[in-house]
């Protein structure tokens, strides 16, 4: 009965409901963003290829990366989705 209680129990805080906490840790989050991008202006970067010393090239081959997954999955859908009724 009493683990019922405490499930039920919603007085209990956490960190991130405090909107000045999720701002603190946004502030720092998109300052760490900023920081890493001027950095990178500055940071020599010693790649196997030459395209690899562009700038830029690992946030955009990730960008591309990312949407050739989601591509290749709509596709592998065809092919493996089932009948709505499949279980019943």
């Amino acid at each position: 009965m009493e683990k019922d209680k405490q499930i039920t129990d919603n007085s209990r805080t956490y960190i991130f409901d405090k909107p000045q906490n999720v701002k603190i840790v946004l502030t720092f989050f998109f300052s760490l963003l900023v920081i890493l991008f001027v950095a990178d202006f500055f940071i020599h970067k010693h790649g196997h290829f030459p395209w690899e010393d562009w700038h830029s090239f690992y946030a955009v081959f990730g960008f591309v990366a990312c949407v050739m997954v989601i591509f290749i999955a709509k596709l592998l859908r065809l092919f493996t989705k089932r009948d709505e009724r499949y279980y019943d």
